[in-house]
């Protein structure tokens, strides 16, 4: 049996949500800055991306992240600073697997032990937000 990610999501939607937890999306409008002049955007005119942070109530941010490790690093590392420059958070939690759940995951999820020695052995920066990584059993 394997867990679904899909599932484990929805979960934690249905919990939260009642409480006040909200979704909050932000529009990426894209720089035309950096392109050779005559370039044109493949979002001119179009529905513009956005990044969202899955949960935020009282300037604390939440991401539940099931998925690639590439994923996880980037929620702390960019996103919840991002969120923290735009005023949606001042802190945040990063919910992962641990290894023993991530093991009864589809391929590629990673886990909570990787990442915690990750950010450790990475050291911290100026850019840092507060975050808790909070590491889950199935």
């Amino acid at each position: 049996m394997l867990y679904s990610p899909v599932g484990l999501n929805k979960a934690f939607k249905d919990e939260l949500f009642p409480l006040g937890w909200k979704n909050v999306k932000e529009v990426c409008e894209y720089s035309q800055n950096f392109y050779v002049d005559g370039y044109q955007s493949p979002f001119k005119g179009k529905r513009h991306p956005y990044r969202d942070m899955d949960f935020v109530k009282n300037k604390l941010g939440v991401e539940v992240q099931f998925g690639k490790y590439s994923f996880m690093v980037y929620n702390v590392c960019a996103k919840m600073t991002i969120f923290r420059k735009l005023g949606h958070i001042e802190a945040g939690i990063e919910v992962v697997p641990v290894k023993e759940l991530a093991e009864h995951m589809s391929t590629g999820v990673s886990y909570f032990e990787q990442f915690v020695w990750d950010l450790e052995q990475r050291g911290v920066a100026n850019i840092d937000v507060p975050v808790m990584i909070i590491g889950i059993v199935g």
